[in-house]
């Protein structure tokens, strides 16, 4: 017998304090070295584009999602992007870089920046398929097992 699907709504929402316990349970399960509640936090205080994708009812809401953006001057840097493990292969990744790309450019950013771990090959996969492109790497970026420390891949994408 196969199970049946029952179709939900999901939708975007601005990240605020009262989601920091689920984003945290999220990014704890989603990362070896995931980010804080203070770095959470000091994005929302700095003014940082911080969206959830939740799906379900207001106030029964389940988090498939979320993403951190830093404005510049023409350009928009995404600093966090993460789909929840047991929502991953469903394409909510893809639905959350087509609202920061819409975003970005009214904003009128020219560019979108990433950083990403070069063990990350799947979220690296995921950039390239939507048209991100390797322009650098970013030697010892990120925090990895045992004191050591992680190269990062620079990747853009075009706006205009």
């Amino acid at each position: 017998m196969n199970a049946v699907l029952q179709p939900f709504e999901a939708r975007f929402e601005p990240m605020t304090a009262s989601w920091f316990d689920a984003v945290l349970r999220v990014e704890q399960s989603a990362y070896d070295h995931p980010w804080s509640r203070g770095n959470f936090s000091d994005s929302l205080n700095a003014g940082y584009q911080a969206q959830l994708l939740a799906a379900g009812p207001d106030g029964d809401s389940e988090l498939l999602g979320y993403f951190v953006a830093m404005k510049g001057v023409d350009e928009v840097h995404l600093l966090n992007i993460t789909v929840a493990p047991e929502h991953q292969r469903q394409g909510w990744a893809r639905v959350m870089l087509d609202a920061l790309v819409l975003w970005s450019r009214s904003q009128g950013a020219l560019w979108l920046w990433l950083e990403v771990r070069v063990s990350n090959e799947r979220a690296r996969a995921v950039y390239a398929h939507y048209g991100f492109r390797h322009v650098g790497t970013r030697r010892q970026y990120y925090p990895a097992a045992n004191g050591q420390r992680e190269d990062a891949v620079v990747m853009s994408l075009g706006l205009s």
